[in-house]
């Protein structure tokens, strides 16, 4: 039986590949959080690790306030980096599979067509090089996927599905930014994915590539056209404006365009991947 830990299980990731464990009975699942396991404590992921052995680690945690990241630059690092490494370091010489979760902050954001695994990365900020860091402390362990999403949502936790309904019904005019494009990835899909994936491989059904691939959903929108989507899916009364970036205030510095190109894990491990729009009616359901 395959042991599979899921770190920062309380995220929204987190959270749905709790939903989606329950269709593998074969696999035992190990669901963590700080109050579980630390991982930025080195010696107690080392203990973890040595007591329950596991074939496969999902690391879900991350450091997310982009923000608060440009004043805590080392808060951000230490779970985004150094917890990485100590994960890294554990599973190190090991047959182990690491399945490490990042992010399109990796790129300026300054292109005009979709990021390949291959572009050149160059973060704006604080949160995007403490992911970028992450990463190439998980690929140090020769088993390790490390997967870049997008603009993520679900039904649990708070983003920007929630903000804008909630905020929608209070105000009734919403502002949101119109030059900043890119693709909404329902967590939902992103969860069936990764046990999609770790099935094929212990099934011997697909072989295990190691390395960087990138998975949203389909198609692309600004966040002035997915808060549009949003509004007209959850039935609220409410208009929305657009916006340009200059007019919204903020200490990290989005990336204008961070399209991903999913053609390699679509590939390698036979991936369907929905319409951001159809995802988006999915999870609406869920919420309202």
């Amino acid at each position: 039986m395959a042991i599979i830990l899921v770190t920062g299980a309380s995220g929204q990731l987190g959270s749905e590949l709790k939903v989606v464990s329950e269709k593998y009975l074969g696999y035992e699942f190990l669901f963590t959080d700080i109050g579980e396991l630390d991982i930025t404590n080195n010696e107690e992921i080392r203990k973890f690790f040595r007591e329950n052995n596991p074939d496969w680690v999902i690391n879900c945690a991350a450091y997310n306030a982009v923000d608060k990241a440009e004043d805590e630059p080392e808060t951000a690092n230490l779970l985004n980096t150094i917890a990485v490494r100590n994960i890294a370091d554990a599973v190190r010489g090991s047959d182990c599979r690491f399945v490490h979760m990042s992010t399109d902050y990796v790129f300026s954001g300054k292109s005009n067509i979709p990021y390949t695994e291959d572009s050149p990365t160059a973060p704006n900020g604080a949160y995007g090089a403490s992911k970028l860091n992450g990463e190439k402390e998980a690929l140090t362990h020769h088993g390790s996927m490390v997967i870049r999403t997008s603009w993520l949502y679900s039904s649990f936790g708070n983003n920007f599905v929630k903000t804008v309904i909630t905020k929608g019904k209070e105000k009734g005019v919403l502002k949101v930014v119109f030059d900043q494009i890119g693709t909404p990835t329902y967590a939902a899909d992103l969860a069936g994915t990764i046990m999609q994936t770790i099935a094929g491989v212990i099934r011997n059904q697909l072989p295990f590539n190691a390395g960087i691939y990138h998975y949203s959903n389909e198609g692309v929108c600004s966040w002035f056209d997915f808060a549009i989507e949003i509004v007209k899916e959850s039935g609220i009364n409410c208009k929305v404006l657009p916006i340009l970036s200059s007019e919204f205030h903020s200490k990290a510095k989005r990336p204008f365009y961070s399209v991903l190109d999913k053609t390699k894990i679509k590939e390698t491990y036979n991936i369907e991947i929905p319409h951001w729009r159809d995802s988006l009616r999915r999870c609406i359901k869920l919420i309202t």
